[in-house]
Formats: C-alpha cells, sequence, structure tokens
C-alpha cells in the first residue's frame, strides 16, 4: 500500500464529503478508492469512515487521523513547493473558478500570457456567475466580483475595482426619452441582474447626495452580464453593467451613459482562497500576476 497516496485519497474523500466526488477529483475508480481506504484502516488497525448507503461520517478515530493527515500533508507539501520554487519552478495543476462575463471579457486575453510564463502549470477554469463554495468544490482560488463579501473564514485578497454604469441603448432613449434624475427612472423599461447584491433597487450616488431608487418590475431578468448587455444593445431598456462591458459599447455607439453624474456602487475583483499559511507557489504566482495585469485594465474603463 502507498500510505501517502493513502492519505491524500482520505483527505479528500472527508473535504468533497464522499466517495464519488473524491475519486471524480482525483482520477481515479471510486470502487478503487473504497479500497485504497480499506487498506488504509487495516494498516492503521483502526476504522475511520462509517459508511451507510445514504450518508459517511467521521469516528472518532478518523476525526483525530484526518486532522494529523493534513497537517503532515501540507507540510510536506510546503517543504516541496518550498524547493521548487528556489529552483524557479512553478508547477501542478491549478483550479480557479471565476464569473463568467467577467472570465470571458477580462480573465481569457491574460491566460495565455500568464501559462506561457509557467510551462509546466497545468490550469482547470470554471466560469460560474454563482458564488461556489471554494473548498467544498476543490478550487484553490475564486475570483469574485462584489461590492461586499460575506463574513468567511476564507482569505481575500483584492486585485481591482470595477465602475457599475448606468445605460441604455441610443434608439431607446430617443424613443423613451432620456431621464434627468434618479425618479425618472420609474417610468422606464428596466433590465435587472438576477445576481446583483440589491436587484429589486439601485443606489445612486448623485450631486444631492446617495440616492435609493427601487426599481419598477423588470421586464427582463438575466444572470449573466453578456446577455444583459446584448439586450441593452437591443434597445429593451436601462440596465447597470460593468464597466469592461459597458465601456466598449459606449464607445462603439451601441450604448449611451444614464444619469452620468450619478455613480453606481463600486464593485471589487477578489481573490478567494482557502488560506493564506503556506500558500502553494502555483496559487501566489497567480494572484500576483492578476494584480499587476488587472488594475491597469480596469482604470481606463470607468
Amino acid at each position: 500500500m502507498d500510505q501517502l497516496n493513502a492519505m491524500r485519497a482520505f483527505r479528500r474523500v472527508v473535504e468533497l464529503g464522499g466517495f464519488a466526488r473524491a475519486a471524480d477529483d482525483l482520477g481515479v475508480s471510486a470502487a478503487g478508492l473504497s479500497k485504497q481506504l480499506r487498506q488504509l484502516e487495516e494498516h492503521l488497525g483502526a476504522v475511520l469512515l462509517q459508511r451507510t448507503t445514504r450518508r459517511m461520517s467521521l469516528t472518532d478515530a478518523g476525526q483525530a487521523y484526518f486532522g494529523e493527515c493534513c497537517r503532515l500533508l501540507d507540510e510536506m507539501e510546503r517543504v516541496e513547493h518550498a524547493l521548487r520554487a528556489q529552483a524557479g519552478q512553478v508547477e501542478g495543476r491549478l483550479r480557479v473558478n471565476a464569473p463568467t462575463s467577467f472570465g470571458l471579457a477580462v480573465l481569457s486575453p491574460l491566460l495565455g500570457t500568464f501559462l506561457a510564463r509557467h510551462p509546466r502549470l497545468k490550469l482547470d477554469l470554471v466560469l460560474d456567475d454563482r458564488v461556489l463554495d471554494v473548498i467544498g468544490t476543490g478550487f484553490d482560488v475564486s475570483l469574485r466580483v462584489r461590492s461586499t463579501l460575506e463574513d468567511s473564514s476564507l482569505v481575500a485578497r483584492r486585485l481591482g475595482t470595477i465602475q457599475q454604469v448606468l445605460c441604455a441603448a441610443p434608439d431607446y432613449l430617443h424613443r423613451h426619452g432620456m431621464p434627468e434624475t434618479p425618479a425618472d427612472l420609474s417610468g422606464h423599461d428596466v433590465l435587472a441582474y438576477a445576481l446583483a447584491d440589491t436587484p429589486d433597487s439601485w443606489q445612486l450616488q448623485g450631486p444631492e447626495g446617495t440616492t435609493r431608487v427601487a426599481l419598477p418590475p423588470a421586464r427582463t431578468v438575466v444572470n449573466n452580464s453578456l446577455i444583459l448587455r446584448d439586450l441593452l444593445c437591443a434597445g429593451l431598456g436601462i440596465g447597470a453593467l460593468p464597466s469592461f462591458l459597458a465601456a466598449p459599447a459606449i464607445a462603439g455607439g451601441r450604448l449611451q451613459r444614464v444619469l452620468p453624474a450619478c455613480a453606481y456602487p463600486q464593485r471589487h475583483v477578489h481573490a478567494i482562497y482557502p488560506t493564506a499559511r503556506h500558500l502553494p507557489p502555483k496559487v501566489q504566482v497567480f494572484i500576483d500576476f492578476l494584480a499587476r495585469a488587472l488594475p491597469p485594465l480596469l482604470e481606463g474603463d470607468s
């Protein structure tokens, strides 16, 4: 039995909450993984996991072993990474999660440069607009674009700031008129972003202070900013877009700013990861790369 691999397998089973997900993550069969864990239990002379057809739970021995297992594996990984970093090597598989529109419009053009700098690094990128569980889904780092972050035991590093822009197609504004004040928005068709911090209202900072605008029932609600941009360009109403999507459309004449004197709350790009202690070099170089690359790209979008 390869005890080191068995320890790693046991850890992933516990972290992911089951054999099927752990087997898929490790690239092995569930039956083979189950056999590996039985061999580990026989080697230790203790039952680590209680298994039923519906659930799996740690025994007291399993709980104690899991803590020591994580400590030993983390320390071993730290030493290995430190040695490789000294030799100028960054390698392994980097698992990253990012919002779809941000990933396609901003992140995608940067990835070629990053991977060319680190030829021994492998990248798994998952684009999803939902806020996913970083630990439970096995990501090394998750990029989130939010105005505020929920309280969490995870570590967050701010990488850049994105302006939010109220806009509409010139054709729509020609037909319905340009709003002069935030109160005028109540008489317009609104296209809403389902995953916004406050999808039923807009908080605008204008010359006379902050105004919370309760939105009329939205004609269309979408959960992706790329689709929202296209619907706005089609002249279907007024909506709020991140600057990296709004700026090119405005420059091309497809969209026009609405209430330009009123600022929509900023959103920040954060890298979220499980811990800052013994941060693997593959994660460190990726976050450092984005911290340098993103601000110049985002500053010009306001």
